[in-house]
């Protein structure tokens, strides 16, 4: 089965790990928000250092904006191919379609370093 539609670019694998990683440190040493709404109202208010989006999110449309606003915000962004997972790293139990790292506490180097590859990634492919 293909990417679904909100997937603007291809998350590598080992970056994953670290992305979930940082969201997991994130939670318990600085300030997370769970959830779309959550993760909307913090890329609207210019507070998220990083928004991680699940690819897995039935039905898309309920994440399907946040690509798009964190374009037009200038906001970091990523996927994550689990939102178990997601939900997991963010020390709940129940999945979560996306989060927002507003401060990044002792997962600042994580982040800093999924930031920058990740521009790398956008920036080496061509735009539609």
């Amino acid at each position: 089965m293909g990417k679904p539609y909100y997937v603007k670019f291809e998350t590598p694998e080992d970056l994953v790990s670290p992305i979930l990683e940082a969201v997991r440190i994130a939670s318990t040493t600085g300030k997370v928000k769970k959830g779309t709404n959550e993760a909307t109202k913090a890329i609207e208010r210019g507070t998220s250092k990083l928004i991680v989006i699940a690819e897995d999110v039935e039905p898309p449309e309920v994440v399907a904006h946040l690509p798009i606003l964190c374009e037009e915000q200038g906001a970091a962004y990523a996927f994550v191919p689990s939102k178990g997972e997601l939900g997991k790293s963010l020390g709940i139990d129940i999945t979560s379609a996306a989060a927002a790292i507003l401060d990044a506490g002792d997962a600042q180097h994580i982040v800093d370093q999924v930031t920058s590859k990740i521009a790398d990634i956008k920036g080496g492919k061509n735009k539609k």
